[in-house]
């Protein structure tokens, strides 16, 4: 089944609750959007937004990969050759990793809605649901507060608070949440590179009896090893966010002494599903457990990485509130949120359908 036309277009999906975290406020959310049509008009959606302070890859750079002049290569190809497809976008577009996780994603898709199946069923589904925790931006105490008493009452349970910017405010903000909210919520912590070695002992000493679940990106990311230098029982509980772009950074921070006990993947980094799937079973054999994130995303690229993390036994949190706060998207379906417990629907592909 050959693959009959490719598009591509952007979109402003709008933000709800613009937020600050360490590096920079985010009140805007621009997605590229790829889609593949088969001769029998199955199609595959994908979609990217690059991070450019983490991965170097600026939207316009992102939107110019994905012009259709540079996607003819795919024109023509067979749907059945999905891994070999795979390899010659990693190949083409070594640069763009947000370009070539549409271009994966969009891939995906398209394949599994050609063979009837979800796409986590294809990847091989371990895990049936989990809980994902919803982010607090850098704010003051009282705002703080406020925005998790909404979550509470959206029925999540795990929040994610941004930090970094100043470590008494940041430790205060956690003992007011705490304070307040007792054992209702299971609290990590985001510092985006925004600590330095001493602060982040500091901080781990100061809030050791706040039960805080996970630290992720404490350092910054090319500090990995001044990460590796820190008390293992600090590094078990540190999520490499910024420091794991690729397959060959997950084999880095995994050698022993290793740098964290816990990797955080999202696709906007490594460039899709395939690449995803690469850095997860280097963790596996390191005993490393997972953790998924996002950027601001369409209901799109954040299904594929939900799809993706419920097919590894070892993925243990997910981040996955990229859509949830936007103003408009290009699909509806996707993934199936309740109380704050998210599960993949039971519909081939992505289950996504444009609008």
């Amino acid at each position: 089944m050959k693959i009959k036309s490719i598009q591509s277009w952007t979109a402003d999906l709008g933000n709800s609750k613009p937020y600050t975290i360490a590096f920079k406020t985010v009140d805007e959310v621009r997605n590229a959007f790829v889609l593949i049509t088969l001769e029998n008009g199955t199609t595959g959606i994908g979609a990217g937004n690059p991070s450019e302070y983490v991965t170097g890859e600026r939207f316009a750079q992102c939107e110019a990969a994905l012009s259709e002049g540079n996607l003819q290569f795919l024109l023509g190809q067979d749907i059945r050759a999905f891994q070999q497809l795979l390899f010659e976008v990693w190949k083409r577009f070594p640069s763009n990793p947000a370009a070539r996780a549409a271009l994966d994603i969009a891939l995906h898709d398209a394949f599994t809605n050609y063979l009837g199946i979800p796409l986590v069923k294809f990847l091989g589904q371990k895990i049936k649901s989990l809980p994902t925790s919803n982010t607090i931006g850098i704010k003051n105490v009282a705002d703080t507060l406020k925005e998790a008493k909404e979550y509470g009452a959206r029925g999540f349970t795990v929040l994610k608070v941004k930090l970094g910017k100043d470590l008494d405010e940041d430790i205060e903000r956690l003992i007011k949440l705490r304070e307040v909210f007792g054992k209702k919520f299971t609290i990590r912590i985001d510092a985006n590179q925004g600590y330095t070695y001493q602060q982040t002992l500091d901080f781990v000493q100061r809030t050791a009896h706040l039960d805080v679940e996970l630290i992720e990106q404490p350092l910054p990311a090319k500090a990995v090893a001044e990460m590796k230098q820190l008390p293992a029982h600090i590094r078990a509980k540190i999520a490499a966010d910024e420091s794991l772009l690729t397959p060959k950074d997950a084999l880095e921070l995994a050698l022993a002494p290793r740098a964290a006990g816990i990797f955080n993947i999202k696709l906007m980094k490594c460039g899709g599903v395939s690449q995803a799937l690469k850095i997860a079973d280097i963790a596996l054999q390191a005993g490393i457990d997972l953790f998924w994130g996002c950027n601001d995303e369409s209901i799109v690229s954040i299904t594929a990485a939900l799809h993706a993390a419920f097919a590894c036994p070892h993925t243990k949190y997910i981040d996955l509130d990229g859509s949830l706060d936007l103003l408009r998207d290009v699909v509806k379906g996707g993934f199936v949120l309740k109380d704050g417990v998210m599960t993949c629907a039971d519909k081939p592909g992505l289950g996504v359908a444009r609008i």
